[in-house]
């Protein structure tokens, strides 16, 4: 995910939360619950009757928001998100949103938010802990460095074992650098992209992975020099996907799977791929 602005986190609670959080291995295929009730702001047990309350990260960074301002419709999280309301029954001024910060979003507990969208990778693991709607989007996994690294030229995953890479904590990005690159040197662990950003522009680590339009938004507009090496194939063959996160076993997770369905099928989401992330995909891939 992009550039949120949260502190680094002690070693302690970094181990605990990596373990809990970090999407080790591609989901198993699930069928998505069915709708319990009324899929409309009469029937949703929201947490506040007739407001879908959604929550995002603090800040949000494009090309999922604009201008950290969820509310505005622009990027293609805050697009998605204001379409399911709308599918749903709930117009905009119906819609209110909250920050809360990643790892606090899919930890188990109640929540402060009827459904969450920041760049959350559907997991087994994170199942444990809260609701998944259905997929809202296919993502890949990429390595970006700056022009001048020795590995900048790397054409497969082999080349990169030997480089110090960086991600951020609980993420699928920094599992893909262990599980997928398995590199000789231990990878750095940053709280948020802006930190490890800072460290490869620093020359602390050789280069990063993040997701691949967060990796075209960052060599594009954030680094100076910033290179895309190459994404990396899906894991296990079962492509990463981001889905809405619900509080475990919401009665509202069932509508909110039929509103994400409805907006693929009737190709809102491409539509909104398009407008958002087409810049996106053009990366070579590391074999």
């Amino acid at each position: 995910m992009p550039t949120p602005l949260r502190r680094l986190l002690a070693a302690t609670v970094l181990a605990a939360t990596t373990v809990l959080l970090a999407a080790g291995c591609a989901p198993a295929e699930q069928p998505a619950p069915a709708a319990s009730g009324a899929c409309d702001p009469a029937g949703l047990p929201t947490l506040t009757a007739g407001t879908l309350t959604i929550g995002t990260d603090q800040p949000v960074y494009p090309p999922w928001y604009l201008d950290d301002d969820p509310t505005s419709g622009r990027g293609f999280e805050s697009a998605v998100a204001y379409a399911i309301a709308d599918r749903l029954g709930y117009a905009r001024e119906a819609v209110t949103w909250v920050r809360v910060p990643f790892n606090a979003a899919i930890a188990p507990g109640p929540k402060t938010y009827d459904l969450n969208l920041t760049e959350f990778s559907i997991s087994d693991e994170r199942r444990q802990a809260v609701d998944f709607s259905s997929p809202y989007y296919d993502v890949a996994q990429a390595v970006i460095t700056v022009e001048g690294n020795a590995f900048a030229g790397a054409t497969t995953i082999a080349e990169l074992k030997g480089a110090r890479l960086g991600g951020q904590v609980g993420t699928t990005s920094y599992q893909a650098i262990v599980d997928q690159i398995a590199p000789t040197t231990a990878p750095a662990v940053y709280n948020t992209n802006d930190d490890a950003k800072l460290a490869l522009q620093n020359g602390q680590v050789d280069a990063l992975v993040v997701d691949l339009p967060t990796a075209f938004f960052i060599t594009s507009a954030e680094l100076d020099g910033g290179v895309i090496v190459g994404q990396l194939p899906a894991g296990d063959g079962v492509p990463e996907q981001f889905g809405a996160v619900l509080d475990k076993d919401s009665p509202l997770t069932g509508c909110v799977s039929e509103a994400v369905d409805a907006l693929r099928a009737d190709g809102t989401l491409d539509a909104l791929e398009q407008e958002w992330l087409a810049s996106a995909g053009a990366a070579p891939e590391l074999r």
